[in-house]
């Protein structure tokens, strides 16, 4: 096993002992400089911009904070800096998304983040007590990380696995089913050097590699895209119902204009009760509420 720090070296985030380390507010002790930043990441940003309408560069945001935690390992000043700068919102704006989202760290992040989910199912099979075991076999706690860098832990919510509960995620990649057993042995392994391949998705890479991933951004041989999301336990409810032959009803399909006499009978019937729900129904809105076109300052009627 090798030897794991105690944690400290680097900057733990002041709030990670308290009840909502969520909410707490980043450390702006600086006004953060977007010059530190190369050209190349500049012209990745422009690319992220360029991927939405002319005109809605804002919405480049969440993408951009992935973009700039994949170069300095967790959203720093300059980091808030630049996409205030690149984006034309202001740093308030910018270090509310921040604080918000807690896929966006606000310390440096190891190289690995372990991530153990201990909501409802996974607890109940057993993710505090794996939560418990990573954090003495690595001598760190919640939100933090060991003295060489190598790994922070987290305490994850549902991350959309129940069916393979409990799990943990090694840089946001999936290892299904485990135990204390095989947590403390994927632990070794990582910090011996080599990368187990996760048991479903891309291959495994460091925090700022699938930092990257997330903003957008694959290299050959990330294989990300190709790497397959699902396994038996997801897909086993579709497989017994091709067994049993089972089927749902489609959308109800309106061609009743083309219809006369009894044929549109006959199709109003077969489709009545099928279809989308009154709450699929379009939303009334201003524009579309017939109720809502009279002209502006003018009184409607009663």
């Amino acid at each position: 096993m090798s030897t794991f720090g105690t944690g400290g070296a680097l900057p733990t985030n002041a709030d990670a002992g308290r009840s909502s380390f969520r909410t707490s507010v980043i450390n702006l002790d600086r006004p953060g400089d977007p010059n530190v930043f190369s050209e190349q990441v500049r012209r990745d940003a422009a690319n992220l911009i360029a991927r939405y309408p002319e005109g809605q560069a804002r919405s480049a945001l969440l993408p951009m904070l992935h973009l700039v935690q994949s170069e300095q390992g967790y959203v720093t000043s300059d980091g808030i800096a630049f996409c205030s700068d690149v984006l034309g919102l202001t740093k308030a704006q910018v270090s509310a998304v921040v604080t918000f989202y807690t896929m966006y760290k606000r310390t440096p992040t190891g190289e690995y983040l372990v991530s153990v989910c201990t909501n409802t199912l996974c607890a109940l099979l057993g993710g505090d007590e794996i939560f418990a075991a990573v954090s003495e076999t690595l001598g760190v706690g919640n939100n933090e990380t060991t003295d060489d860098g190598r790994f922070t832990i987290e305490r994850a919510e549902c991350i959309a696995a129940c069916d393979y509960a409990p799990v943990v995620t090694v840089n946001y990649e999936f290892f299904d089913n485990q135990t204390v057993e095989s947590v403390n042995q994927l632990l070794d392994r990582l910090a011996d050097g080599e990368r187990p391949l996760p048991t479903r998705g891309a291959p495994l890479c460091s925090f700022k590699q699938a930092e990257r991933q997330i903003a957008g951004f694959f290299a050959p041989e990330d294989y990300a895209l190709e790497a397959a999301a699902t396994g038996p336990s997801t897909e086993a409810g579709v497989t017994l119902a091709v067994q049993r032959g089972d089927t749902a009803p489609s959308y109800a399909v309106d061609d009743s204009s083309a219809r006369t006499g009894e044929d549109a009978e006959t199709a109003a019937r077969t489709t009545a009760g099928q279809g989308p729900s009154q709450n699929d129904a379009p939303m009334e809105t201003a524009e579309s509420d017939t109720a809502n076109t009279t002209e502006p300052g003018a009184e409607k009627e009663d």
